[in-house]
């Protein structure tokens, strides 16, 4: 990683630690208890945090998934993720087309599970991306509806890995996982 980059990497964890980091008990949306929580829309609906999200991950997913045409995950969660690396991406010269995946099929007109999808093409080969990984269950159903939907999934890049077997479930499903930060990052 370049010194401009590691810069980047090193205020976006500050931003993360200030803005969407807390120890406290909560339920995640996998069920479970956990005695800490990050938030990482606080940060990702920051100009700044945008900004920095978008360099970080589009940098992964460039050596990562070289031949992504298309950059998206589940809603809501990737939705600031996806924008931000799609905007760095045409900034940069090399455009990402972002998607979103519904959690349900649109209720009305094309009924369809994906946004954007009509601007990727058949077969096309795309990142799918997330902001908190803690079991997978998220990332999968992405990946799952992604493929589903004839879309190439090349690999999936998340801002935080909790350490909680999401790791373990999406590599254990035959897919790549590549995250900027863990728990550890937070919780020494």
């Amino acid at each position: 990683m370049n010194t401009a980059l590691a810069r980047d990497r090193a205020r976006l964890l500050e931003l993360l630690t200030e803005r969407s980091f807390e120890r406290r008990k909560v339920v995640l949306s996998s069920g479970k208890e956990s005695d800490f929580y990050i938030d990482c829309k606080r940060t990702a609906l920051l100009a700044e945090g945008h900004f920095l999200i978008g360099r970080l991950l589009l940098d992964a997913i460039t050596r990562e998934a070289a031949l992504a045409v298309g950059v998206g995950g589940l809603t809501l969660g990737a939705d600031p993720i996806a924008s931000a690396v799609s905007l760095t991406s045409y900034l940069a010269g090399t455009p990402l087309e972002a998607f979103i995946v519904r959690k349900e099929p649109k209720g009305h007109g094309t009924c369809q599970w994906i946004e954007g999808l009509s601007a990727l093409g058949q077969h096309a080969p795309v990142a799918i991306v997330e902001d908190v990984v803690s079991t997978g269950a998220s990332t999968l159903k992405a990946i799952e509806r992604a493929q589903s939907e004839g879309l190439k999934v090349l690999g999936a890049f998340a801002l935080v890995d909790r350490l909680e077997g999401g790791r373990e479930a999406v590599e254990a499903a035959g897919h790549r996982l590549f995250t900027l930060f863990t728990r550890e990052d937070f919780i020494p």
